[in-house]
């Protein structure tokens, strides 16, 4: 028979053999066993066989357990499991507070869960509700009596959610000491933790040598953090970068990036527009700010700033940096926002700062905006756009009138060392419309002007440009509904909306205009559009799974405009052939094609298709094409042989010049516990190996 006492109150009643209640602060403790005895004179109960004691922070197993009441010390001995919300501590022998969770475990051994760590020792001291000294330990993430790596140490102390350290320590690949660590710190937990994340090996024949990355990151507080970059390049010299970045709640984020090489690499090499003659060490460098910051529920701000020191910064540093490791397509990551690839192809830099204020009907936005040309020597030409200040309105009714109404407005000042520059202000007002011509036809006449102020600093000139704009729009949709068979309910919707445009802009008189001041050109045209959709319904959720545009316009002023052979007229605008198809999540089809029906040549032809799977699998392809300009193949490839194994292939080629611009291949392993990677990459100019080596547990940050 198990016998049950639930320790409850603090007064002392005799156990016989039904269940008693004794309090134990700070929470109940039951005891469990087949039997159970109880001396009154210490206090103290003897469980035997099969025993099990629940307390606040889990529950404890063993074959023999001794509680002494007032002191909560529970003496297990036999089989001995300890089970609370962070872990697992077993043992022949433990001596155990159930209030404090410390204690003492000779020859035993823990699995921490969140971190999956699994640690044996000689002798095993539980200081804290997650902290451990332990003497004679071994340390691994992997699974089996016979783990891929551990570390082995004659003292370890361990805080979980924090960090640990070993003295003597050794890392074994299975059973063969492979390095000897006098002394070690380790990140011993998934969330942000001080220390050294593991480093990054490559090899460049031309451009960098052996290339070793050691980053070393540091837990700041609770809402800031720091990594610091350390980069030896054998050809270049040593690198040192520094990440900060910090998150005060989810209205203000941001990152800050900088790095510095005083770079020795001789050379002497044209690329395009470019020439460089370098025999002395030059200092480069390159820094990078992103902020966001909502300073009230309708003010925000946002600052992203990217500078480098030369323009042949991305072409050197082409194959690794870290705005390459931080690009996202699409930046929903909070401290992965970069939106450019950073490799040699990279033309141009754009840096803003954006400060938006939202009001019932209008947006005023103040914007700085500098730019920097990568193609061109010196950034002297280059327009820069600082400050500039725009009003938007929304469109609203106009007083009590059937008409709507809506304005934009913008101020600034237009920069460059060397060109035209100086002051714009432009005034956009807008009144149309909208009319049912019987449902569900709408026809949307509109007037516009446009008034632009400009003053040259260059020189002494200023003027006003003056134009109105006429248009008018008609729209309609049509649609029907098509239920599927099937438990699901799916439906499919089929829409057609087509669209024809009229617009009139007065001349302008382009020719006087100074360059930075927005073209407007004189206009006469009429645009005929049509969209066909196809939205899919199921179980109440709608999404388009096809979208193909069709568009075309016709410029009547070109086809009254005289001409003279061997120059013809050419009416007829390029007609848009743009198509999405998405019929589920796995395939993802895009075309972009713009044809010109005047000389009969397409001008513009891209594709890209995308497939991947649950496993991870993808296949990307993606073909480019302008011209006269880029005829380009990308292709790229991840295939999982198995689940722990999966090669990689990309390739970009400049099918003008018949030439590879870029291989790269790669194949990558995940273990339960470790990862490695090799990599080999060829483009035009270099040649690079990378390995990457990974410990589960060990390199997170």
């Amino acid at each position: 028979m198990k016998f049950l006492f639930v320790l409850l109150s603090l007064s002392l009643i005799p156990v016989f053999l039904f269940a008693q209640e004794i309090k134990v602060a700070p929470g109940p403790i039951t005891i469990e066993a087949d039997t159970i005895s109880y001396e009154a004179e210490t206090a103290t109960f003897r469980a035997e066989g099969k025993v099990l004691i629940s307390f606040p922070e889990g529950t404890l197993s063993a074959n023999e357990v001794i509680f002494e009441r007032g002191k909560n010390l529970a003496h297990a001995r036999g089989n001995v499991l300890i089970k609370t919300e962070t872990d697992l501590l077993e043992g022949e022998k433990i001596d155990f507070d159930l209030v404090t969770n410390r204690g003492v475990v000779t020859t035993g051994k823990i699995f921490i869960s969140r971190s999956h760590f699994y640690l044996k020792g000689n002798r095993i001291e539980k200081t804290g509700v997650a902290s451990y000294y332990m003497e004679e330990v071994c340390l691994t993430t992997c699974e089996g009596e016979k783990p891929d790596w551990s570390i082995t140490g004659r003292e370890l102390k361990v805080t979980f959610d924090g960090y640990g350290t070993v003295k003597d320590g050794r890392f074994l690949v299975k059973d063969i000491p492979i390095l000897y660590i006098p002394y070690f710190i380790f990140p011993a937990k998934t969330t942000r933790q001080s220390g050294l994340l593991f480093p990054r090996f490559a090899y460049s024949r031309e451009k960098l040598g052996y290339d070793v990355e050691i980053p070393l990151f540091v837990a700041l507080s609770k809402s800031t953090d720091a990594t610091f970059y350390q980069r030896y390049m054998e050809k270049r010299g040593f690198m040192e970068g520094v990440e900060f970045r910090y998150y005060l709640g989810e209205n203000s984020f941001g990152t800050i990036y900088s790095d510095y090489l005083r770079d020795k690499f001789k050379t002497e090499e044209q690329a395009g527009g470019l020439y460089r003659n370098w025999q002395d060490p030059r200092g480069r460098w390159s820094f990078y700010l992103h902020n966001e910051t909502n300073l009230s529920p309708t003010t925000f701000l946002r600052a992203d700033v990217m500078q480098v020191s030369d323009e042949w910064y991305f072409k050197d540093f082409s194959a690794h940096n870290y705005y390459l490791d931080h690009y996202s397509e699409k930046p929903e990551e909070r401290f992965k926002k970069i939106s450019f690839r950073a490799d040699e192809s990279l033309d141009r830099l754009e840096s803003k700062v954006r400060l938006s204020k939202d009001f019932p009907l209008y947006n005023v936005t103040a914007l700085i905006h500098h730019s920097r040309d990568l193609t061109e020597p010196a950034n002297a030409a280059t327009l820069q756009k600082y400050p500039q200040v725009t009003l938007s309105g929304m469109k609203q009714p106009l007083f009590d009138s059937p008409l709507n109404f809506a304005i934009n407005a913008t101020a600034g000042e237009n920069y460059r060392k060397e060109g035209m520059k100086g002051k714009v202000i432009e005034i956009n007002p807008l009144i149309f419309l909208p009319l049912n011509l019987g449902d569900p036809i709408r026809f949307i006449p509109e007037v516009a002007a446009t008034a632009t102020y400009w003053k040259r600093d260059d020189i002494t000139e200023e003027g006003l440009r003056k134009a109105l704009r006429l248009g008018t729009k008609f729209t309609t949709s049509l649609f029907r509904d098509y239920n599927l068979s099937g438990p699901e309910g799916n439906k499919i919707r089929h829409e057609i909306r087509p669209e024809v445009a009229y617009n009139y802009v007065t001349s302008t008189h382009e020719e006087t205009m100074p360059d930075f001041v927005t073209p407007l050109p004189e206009e006469n045209l009429l645009s005929f559009g049509l969209i066909n959709s196809l939205v899919s319904g199921r179980k109440g959720r709608y999404r388009e799974i096809a979208r193909l545009k069709i568009a075309e316009a016709f410029d009547l002023k070109e086809l009254r405009k005289e001409t003279e052979p061997p120059e013809t007229r050419r009416p007829f605008g390029n007609i848009l052939f743009d198509l999405d198809f998405t019929p589920e999540d796995y395939l993802q089809f895009s075309a972009r094609l713009r044809f010109d029906p005047n000389s009969g040549q397409l001008i513009k032809n891209d594709h890209d298709l995308n497939l991947k799977d649950k496993k991870g699998n993808s296949l990307n392809l993606g073909y480019r094409y302008t011209k006269d300009i880029l005829e380009e193949i990308n292709f790229s490839l991840k295939v999982y042989a198995t689940k722990a194994v999966n090669v990689s292939y990309e390739l970009k080629r400049n099918e003008l010049d018949k030439k590879s611009l870029r291989h790269i291949a790669g194949i990558n392993y995940q273990h339960q516990c470790w990862s490695f990677g090799i990599s080999y990459a060829d483009d035009a100019t270099d040649r690079a190996i990378l390995f990457n080596i990974s410990l589960s547990g060990l390199s997170n940050r």
